[in-house]
């Protein structure tokens, strides 16, 4: 009985939810303009503000018969509908097509527009124009001192006893002197300083039995040349400090060695490269960029070796390791070094003759020489 009861009241505030919901709809709606309230009253408004209206609406319809989904204003089309709405005192009820607010945000860009065209400085109409001999000296001093800036240039005019205003000596500076970089360009410091930077890094690779090998890579930062490489199954920090001695005989070694922060450089990896004068530089977690060349040479590594082929035990991934590098050494030619190899080319290259290829890697890849 109590169940019932419940359900009742259930029922019963169901209905009046739907009452009021209904009432409250009806008293929210906007109610229509009837046509004829609307005729009536444009009896009494006058004959130019009907032609404006007009005017307004075809406007808009001209917008709206261009046969696009999404009507476009164009510059020309904004600008007339700001001035028929600025003569229009009911100007809001006539747009269809563009809200309010739109209508209003044109009109304060156009109102800025205008002034700023209007306070724009303009030169004095006596101020004669810029001698040529004057224009070359300026721009050959632009070219011949590159940290002279226009106030520089302007002190050295004004000792020949030439008068110019900075923001003319920039107008002309502009055209013989590209903009000044804050600092040196990446290429310009590897041409500096790449032959005294190696870069280190690992290569997991994994085998036809799913057993995992390590290939350790050393790379010269300047030449991109491969100068060690080493393969293993245990890297421990032992076999990776005899890795770098084998990769610095007879005291040919770098000043900087790039490495991650990869346990296996431990300790004695770096007494190692505190004996040989080689300072270790870490790059930051989450940072591949910082050693972006050889992390560029592992991708060539497995997009044109290791990808097709089937790596059957360590020694054979040495042998195919030694052979990837060699042909990357002496015949690949790389982007970074616009086209050429890192190694130089054999003395007494035969520019004519038959064209001869030779397989590398099992015909993987081929190095392409004349015959003599």
């Amino acid at each position: 009985m109590f169940a019932k009861l419940l359900q009742r009241l259930a029922t019963a505030g169901r209905r009046v939810a739907q009452s009021l919901r209904r009432r409250l709809l009806v008293a929210t709606k906007p109610s229509p303009a009837a046509p004829h309230v609307g005729t009536l009253a444009d009896l009494v408004r006058s004959k130019p503000a009907l032609v404006l209206e007009n005017a307004l609406l075809r406007q808009q319809l001209i917008i709206l018969r261009r046969g696009v989904k999404r009507p476009h204003c164009t510059p020309t089309d904004r600008a007339l509908l700001v001035l028929l709405a600025s003569r229009l005192h009911t100007w809001r009820h006539a747009l269809l097509i563009v809200q309010p607010d739109t209508l209003l945000c044109w009109h304060r860009e156009l109102f800025r527009r205008f002034w700023r065209r209007k306070s724009h400085a303009q030169a004095p109409a006596h101020r004669p124009p810029l001698a040529p001999e004057t224009v070359t000296l300026i721009r050959e001093m632009a070219v011949a001192n590159r940290t002279w800036g226009a106030e520089r240039i302007r002190g050295e005019l004004l000792k020949l006893g030439i008068g110019v205003a900075k923001s003319t000596i920039q107008r002309y500076m502009r055209g013989a002197r590209p903009s000044r970089r804050s600092g040196q360009t990446w290429s310009t410091f590897l041409r500096n300083h790449g032959k005294d930077i190696w870069a280190a890094d690992f290569l997991p690779v994994t085998d036809l039995l799913f057993r995992q090998v390590y290939a350790f890579f050393v790379i010269e930062i300047a030449s991109r040349r491969v100068v060690h490489v080493g393969v293993t199954s245990h890297p421990t920090d032992a076999w990776v400090a005899q890795q770098l001695r084998e990769a610095t005989p007879f005291g040919r070694h770098p000043k900087h060695l790039i490495v991650d922060n990869d346990s296996k450089y431990g300790e004695v990896f770096a007494r190692v490269a505190r004996t040989t004068s080689i300072e270790l530089v870490h790059t930051a977690f989450r940072a591949p960029k910082e050693n972006a060349i050889c992390e560029r040479f592992l991708g060539s590594v497995k997009r044109e070796c290791l990808d097709h082929l089937l790596i059957l035990s360590e020694t054979h991934l040495r042998r195919i390791l030694l052979e990837y590098t060699a042909y990357f050494n002496q015949d690949r030619p790389h982007q970074g070094l616009h086209q050429r190899i890192p190694g130089p080319l054999e003395d007494g290259t035969c520019r004519a003759g038959t064209v001869r290829a030779t397989p590398v890697l099992g015909g993987l890849h081929h190095t392409y020489r004349r015959a003599a």
